[in-house]
């Protein structure tokens, strides 16, 4: 068998399969006693999947429309808010309805929504809000999904983000600035995780290539008082990085070299250089140069630290397989690599001692560590 079932005895794949495909048997199965929880458990997941896109656009109209904000204070009727929002009242609680429905509201006895644990905790989430506002131009390329899947020629994300692509002096400064600010408020949730996961005991200067405006620097400085900070990112967010150290007292630790790790060397002195949110970015091409360079710029017994959203490789993982993979071809440059492939991708520059720390929250990040040999043998 050809299916994805072809490892399981012909009794529990292709047959039952073929047998739960048909519609008589799923009439059946949700009222027989021994099989409509499941049947109906099965059913409610897959309208969920029909239904998913359309969730995502009530959360886009509460965060576009500043709902959760707006109840921040209390609870409000949906006339009170369709007046803030110059949105009629009838459309305005159809808006209310989904969003208790998908529990981030609640609706009072009154008839006044007020915020729910989830909807609170949205806002609690760095970068979440901006994240989802940004969404625009990804939906609209998910709008065709198979002529996505076929590689168009332009896509309205890979323009919203041209400074992925690894441009220079022609990269507008206010797109920099957009971008900077956006994984910075984002950063914060990753360099949180990554820092649970990898200990920087013994490591006395941490280079970040592409590290922005030092988000995670900021956060590494703050773990590890003692730590010499390096950055290496493009020249339009060197002068937001040395204001971001100056501010968090960390001027004296941290030193910001401006460049492209396309085209120029990495600074050298690092015991430690991190890849945070940089790999995913990028082409098989690019990482494998990327890495070269790293393990050149490290002395030996040097390490380094990959963290960003991957794959799941051979057990799937519905962040890095459907979301952020996704997201990656809208892009048109990159791909959410298994931590698998981006072990391979460091063997082959050189690296030993890989390993994979189970992730705290595979949504935010996942973790890759390698070492420089101690000595060539």
């Amino acid at each position: 068998m050809s299916d994805a079932t072809s490892d399981l005895p012909r009794w529990r794949g292709g047959w039952l399969n073929r047998l739960v495909a048909r519609p008589g048997f799923q009439s059946w199965a949700s009222r027989f006693p021994l099989t409509r929880g499941q049947a109906r458990k099965d059913g409610a997941a897959l309208f969920d999947l029909v239904q998913g896109f359309v969730q995502s656009q009530v959360l886009m109209a509460l965060v576009e429309l500043d709902i959760f904000r707006r109840l921040r204070a209390g609870p409000l009727t949906a006339e009170r808010l369709g007046q803030a929002t110059d949105v009629p009242v009838d459309r305005m609680t159809v808006l209310l309805q989904a969003a208790a429905a998908l529990r981030l509201l609640k609706r009072d006895r009154s008839g006044r929504y007020r915020l729910a644990r989830k909807g609170a905790a949205l806002m609690g989430v760095p970068g979440l809000e901006a994240m989802i506002r940004h969404h625009k131009a990804f939906y609209a390329d998910l709008a065709d999904p198979v002529g996505l899947l076929r590689g168009p020629e332009r896509t309205q994300l890979s323009e919203f983000w041209p400074y992925v692509f690894g441009a220079r002096g022609e990269i507008d400064q206010s797109v920099a600035e957009t971008y900077s600010d956006l994984m910075a408020q984002s950063q914060r949730l990753v360099a949180e995780d990554t820092l649970r996961l990898v200990s920087l005991k013994g490591v006395q200067r941490l280079l970040d290539v592409g590290g922005g405006t030092g988000a995670f620097l900021e956060a590494a400085g703050r773990t590890a008082p003692e730590l010499n900070l390096m950055l290496f990112d493009l020249p339009q967010v060197v002068p937001q990085a040395q204001a971001r150290f100056d501010d968090a007292g960390l001027g004296s630790r941290a030193t910001v070299h401006a460049g492209s790790f396309r085209d120029d060397p990495l600074p050298e002195g690092a015991d430690a250089i991190s890849l945070i949110r940089v790999l995913y970015d990028h082409s098989d091409q690019t990482v494998r140069a990327l890495l070269v360079s790293v393990y050149r710029a490290l002395p030996d017994g040097g390490r380094l630290i990959i963290s960003e959203p991957m794959g799941g490789g051979a057990a799937p993982d519905a962040a890095g397989d459907v979301y952020f993979a996704f997201y990656t071809l809208a892009m048109q440059t990159g791909k959410a690599r298994s931590a698998e492939e981006i072990s391979d991708l460091c063997r082959e520059a050189g690296f030993v001692g890989l390993r994979s720390p189970r992730p705290q929250r595979n949504y935010v990040t996942r973790v890759v560590v390698a070492q420089k040999p101690s000595s060539i043998t």
